[in-house]
């Protein structure tokens, strides 16, 4: 039998895991942290038994990934949640734009708006599941669906600026702003509506979905599959070179290119290495968890339900703060994205004492404690808040760097998603996850289709592992 080895067990390395072992593969998957997972973990934090998700909360290109969908997870005990309200973005007049499942009933919420809304959405999300296998693998590819895909892409090539401009209110422009700011990504730039565009579209499909008793349930789900196929995966191995590793037929990378250029070294041709070498990094992220009395009192009524809430005022005010942090200046008030899962998990509470995930955009390295502005952001949109604080638990943008070493510089998006690193990965090329060392492939979310813990880039890679193979 044929070995493997997977470096990294994160969402996306258990999913290459998985797919190698299913063809036949003897695989090991090797941690460096003392629990798996990546960006997937959980834990308590502040109260005892309140349960926070430590990155990755909000699931809605998860619940619909193909790959996952696959897995019959539910078998391992995973299971999804959702909130009444998807998403909610208040503004200072206690109004708010308000995202739901449907798209006719958010398109309703937005009055005179809900014409563009429909015209951007409703197709496309009645055609999602059909062309997600085109949106979740790289992009320069002959697709399978080409009509569908050509209405999707065609927006998503424009500044996220451009089509907030076809709305007329301020609560339909700061929803869709509030999500297209998750790429991390100035939003007056090319392409940057293409991932607020996903994000929305997966959402209408599937829902902004919560995994019930947080994230680490989707990886620890993908682990007891991985070992009903014979893997086996060691926590606490750091791999620091090659010779860390034993003798397998396929090497799968789930770590961020620099690292690899830097475990992998002179065996990487000299383009390729250059080209890990100059990976970009775009801004950090800077997180405050917090235990909350009996919630946060949103004047926005609608942000009480919603899952997630943006914070950023007007779809300008969020466009400036993008700005500011890739020049490297730190806002006064950032955008600040705010996860009430436990509207829709609520074993995530003790009591009426209630887990609220928060974060900030922060520069990339920011050094700076951001926690009074993401405090003072949220007591904008719900003055009375301080008073229900219980605790705090922080994660500034360096400790998020080594909770997860591929968040470099507090960079949770595995580099920065500009044109070429969006559209090709780290290096320009059509084959994004080959290293160029022969059995070695890259399959972080630095590769297409980016982060998330979809683990699509896992399965994609491990796809072209098996076809370099003669495999399948």
């Amino acid at each position: 039998m044929s070995t493997a080895v997977v470096v990294g067990g994160g969402p996306n390395g258990l999913a290459a895991a998985i797919v190698l072992a299913r063809a036949g593969l003897d695989v090991t998957v090797l941690e460096a942290a003392d629990e798996i997972g990546g960006g997937a973990r959980s834990g308590e934090a502040i109260v005892p038994g309140l349960l926070h998700d430590h990155c990755s909360a909000i699931h809605p290109m998860a619940v619909g990934s193909p790959f996952l969908r696959g897995l019959d997870l539910e078998r391992y005990g995973l299971s999804w949640a959702w909130p009444e309200v998807d998403c909610a973005h208040p503004l200072d007049d206690g109004t708010a734009g308000v995202l739901l499942r449907s798209v006719a009933e958010t398109a309703a919420g937005l009055g005179g708006d809900g014409r563009v809304w429909r015209l951007l959405f409703e197709r496309t999300a009645a055609g999602y599941e059909r062309m997600s296998g085109d949106i979740m693998r790289p992009l320069l590819r002959v697709p399978r669906h080409p009509v569908s895909l050509a209405r999707f892409g065609v927006p998503a090539l424009v500044p996220a600026a451009l089509l907030a401009g076809l709305f007329r209110t301020e609560q339909a422009r700061g929803l869709f702003g509030g999500v297209a700011a998750h790429a991390f990504h100035p939003l007056h730039r090319p392409l940057s509506a293409s991932i607020g565009l996903g994000i929305l579209t997966a959402g209408h499909t599937y829902g902004w979905a919560v995994a019930a008793g947080g994230s680490r349930r989707i990886t620890e789900a993908m682990a007891a599959a991985l070992g009903d196929l014979g893997g086996k995966i060691e926590t606490g191995v750091r791999v620091r070179s090659l010779s860390d590793l034993p003798t397998a037929a396929v090497t799968m990378w789930d770590l961020a290119p620099t690292a690899v250029a830097e475990v992998v070294g002179e065996r990487l041709p000299p383009r390729i290495r250059r080209a890990y070498d100059r990976f970009r990094y775009g801004p950090g992220a800077y997180k405050v968890d917090f235990a909350v009395h009996d919630g946060v009192p949103w004047t926005a009524r609608a942000a009480r339900r919603a899952g997630t809430v943006h914070l950023g005022g007007t779809f300008a005010e969020v466009a400036a703060t993008e700005r500011d942090i890739h020049r490297g200046r730190m806002p006064e008030r950032p955008f600040v994205l705010v996860g009430q899962q436990y509207l829709a998990d609520p074993q995530r509470s003790v009591g009426d004492i209630h887990p609220i995930w928060a974060y900030a955009h922060v520069p990339h390295g920011y050094r700076g404690d951001a926690t009074a502005a993401i405090t003072a952001q949220i007591e904008r949109f719900a003055p009375g808040f301080r008073d229900r604080i219980v605790g705090t638990s922080v994660r500034s943008a360096a400790e998020f760097a080594e909770y997860n070493p591929n968040y470099v510089g507090g960079n949770i998006m595995t580099g920065a998603k500009d044109i070429p690193q969006l559209l090709f990965g780290p290096r320009v090329t059509l084959q994004p996850y080959d290293v160029g060392v022969p059995g070695h492939y890259l399959c972080s979310a630095a590769t297409p289709p980016g982060p998330g813990a979809h683990g699509m880039c896992g399965a994609n890679a491990a796809q072209r592992a098996l076809r370099r193979a003669g495999v399948g």
